[in-house]
């Protein structure tokens, strides 16, 4: 028997030594925080983020774990990218126009009024160089981002009376996603209020909100509009297609081993991809049922939208000549989007405006 142990210990040891045993590297666990500017009842918007995190879980087989936090529980839903930038959180899952106040060039990290559909704004970051100038643009706040949803066209929102004509957002008390469309809606003679998602329904309730927009129909039902403004208006010109972004702070990017980064980046872009598809898929019943519950689904009126279009095009001059950072991304998105109003008003454009009149 003792010869037997020594013989094969020794044989442990001869295998070892030539490097044939597989090595054993303990990988340190990751446990990373990330606020969101969403509440947690949204299980899509806020349910991107939800999707990220599992997602990184699941590829890295829990060594890398993300907790997600909805808007208040961590930081204030509008403090997220202080957060990221001093390194509070590490990521932050939110609505990059919120920041408008900070740098107006925010805003084009997510949507402007008139700007892209949620096809083209992927194909400006992606393919033009949309990713590339906004990652330049966030250096300076100490963070990158990474796309992590899109809502598509939203709704014009919801409101008290109708909208016949531009005269009748004088005095509005209107809730809106950012900055910048506020200051577009204030030459329109409209009150605009930046109130988080959680708070709206309450404001408008009590009137200290006269209308509210949000995102769609499957959202906007599921936080009850409908039962104090009849009037849903459409299309929501000032997000064709709003980027919904993961704000990373860079210096715990950096710390990240390459496998690692990959997955950060393999599990937004799946996130990106689900929220678009999800809202797609939710929002036609939800309408059917809005309609179904007396809601008055109207459009804006030619009127409106050209008031709209020109008082949008006066604050992006007004941009232009207050922040070099917006006027140089502005730029480049304009130019770009001129290619792809040319190409979806021709394929797209015909396909869809057939198929929106037939039965089938």
């Amino acid at each position: 028997m003792q010869r037997r142990s020594i013989i094969k210990h020794a044989g442990i040891a001869g295998v070892l030594a030539v490097g044939a045993a597989p090595a054993v590297h303990a990988q340190a666990a990751i446990r990373w925080r990330l606020a969101s500017s969403f509440p947690k009842s949204l299980d899509t918007v806020y349910g991107g983020a939800e999707v990220f995190s599992k997602a990184v879980k699941a590829m890295t087989g829990g060594k890398f774990e993300i907790s997600v936090h909805a808007g208040g529980e961590l930081m204030p839903p509008f403090g997220v990218v202080d957060g990221v930038q001093q390194g509070t959180v590490e990521l932050a899952h939110t609505a990059p126009y919120y920041f408008y106040g900070k740098n107006p060039a925010f805003a084009l990290g997510s949507a402007v009024p008139f700007g892209f559909n949620a096809r083209q704004m992927n194909a400006w970051m992606m393919h033009g160089n949309g990713r590339k100038l906004m990652n330049e643009f966030y250096g300076a706040y100490r963070m990158i981002s990474l796309p992590c949803g899109n809502t598509g066209a939203q709704m014009g929102g919801w409101y008290r009376k109708e909208i016949k004509s531009p005269a009748d957002f004088k005095g509005m008390k209107i809730r809106l996603g950012g900055g910048l469309i506020g200051e577009v809606m204030q030459k329109l003679g409209a009150v605009p209020q930046s109130i988080p998602g959680s708070e709206i329904y309450q404001a408008l309730e009590k009137g200290t909100l006269d209308a509210v927009e949000w995102v769609g129909p499957y959202d906007d039902q599921k936080l009850g509009f409908n039962k104090v403004a009849p009037y849903y208006y459409y299309p929501g010109w000032w997000e064709g297609g709003p980027e919904i972004a993961l704000y990373i702070n860079q210096k715990a990017f950096d710390s990240l081993s390459a496998d690692n980064k990959a997955i950060v980046e393999a599990a937004a872009g799946m996130a990106h991809g689900d929220m678009l598809a999800k809202y797609d898929a939710l929002n036609p019943l939800a309408l059917k049922q809005l309609l179904a519950a007396q809601a008055k689904v109207l459009r804006f009126s030619p009127a409106v939208l050209d008031a709209a279009f020109k008082a949008s095009m006066e604050v992006f001059a007004e941009n232009d000549a207050k922040s070099p950072e917006w006027k140089k991304i502005y730029a480049d998105m304009r130019t770009f989007q001129r290619d792809q109003i040319l190409w979806f008003r021709v394929a797209e454009g015909h396909y869809d405006n057939f198929m929106a009149v037939q039965k089938i």
